[in-house]
């Protein structure tokens, strides 16, 4: 279930090269699972921007996003105080009850989606390993604040500098027995060609409502049509049509 509110903007704050976090003020009951998402209303555009949930409390809602195009950079120059229509509540999220050691594996803009994933595992006393993947190290947020949660971590950057020198699968653990991953397709493929387990792919994908009326994020699985953004944006890597 869904629901359309005002929030207020608490900060908004530039934390890496062209990424921002915003937290907004707002009723937050309708979040109920790490990798939903918000989809955020901005004057003079049609349609709404979906960003995934980095964090939620019962006040609270913490987005990370990156300033790709003209929307997202209407919402870079946005100040504390002002107000947004938003949408939440939206698209499945993750099934936290698999596995007892699991590696998340969080990509560019994918990586936030991990940090309540990771909080929430954490909780319910699995040990995850987190790996995050970036071009460069100028583009690295959220690794100390994945640490301060007590999880294991791992930083790639393809052009190794820092971390480790290469892409997320580089720095896949030895021992794990299910993952969850957020992030670009060309890193999904990487991912599912090396992969050993069953895990959860949260896919990243234009949309037009954000809450399954317009079917404009439909694909095909393996057990029929979905959409992304209801049925999704979560999937189980035996449903997946490659």
């Amino acid at each position: 279930m869904y629901k359309q509110n005002i929030y207020k903007i608490l900060s908004n704050k530039k934390i890496a090269k062209d990424v921002f976090e915003m937290v907004l003020e707002g009723d937050t009951q309708y979040i109920t699972a790490p990798g939903q998402f918000i989809n955020i209303q901005l004057d003079g555009k049609f349609l709404r921007r979906p960003i995934s949930v980095c964090d939620y409390d019962d006040t609270t809602v913490t987005i990370i996003y990156k300033v790709v195009g003209e929307g997202t950079e209407m919402m870079s120059a946005l100040s504390a105080g002002e107000a947004l229509d938003v949408l939440t509540g939206l698209g499945n999220g993750y099934d936290i009850s698999q596995g007892t050691k699991p590696m998340l594996i969080g990509g560019g803009v994918g990586v936030p989606p991990m940090y309540n994933l990771c909080k929430k595992l954490i909780v319910a006393g699995q040990k995850p390993v987190v790996i995050l993947g970036f071009n460069t190290k100028d583009e690295i947020f959220y690794e100390d604040e994945f640490k301060a949660l007590g999880a294991e971590v791992r930083v790639a950057t393809a052009d190794g500098s820092y971390g480790i020198k290469g892409f997320v699968t580089d720095a896949f653990s030895d021992d794990y027995d299910y993952f969850y991953t957020c992030g670009p397709m060309p890193m999904f493929r990487a991912i599912e060609a090396k992969v050993a387990t069953s895990g959860q792919y949260s896919f990243e994908e234009r949309m037009g409502c954000g809450f399954g009326a317009c079917m404009g994020c439909s694909c095909k699985t393996k057990y029929g049509n979905k959409r992304i953004c209801k049925d999704g944006p979560v999937l189980v890597r035996e449903e997946i049509i490659w």
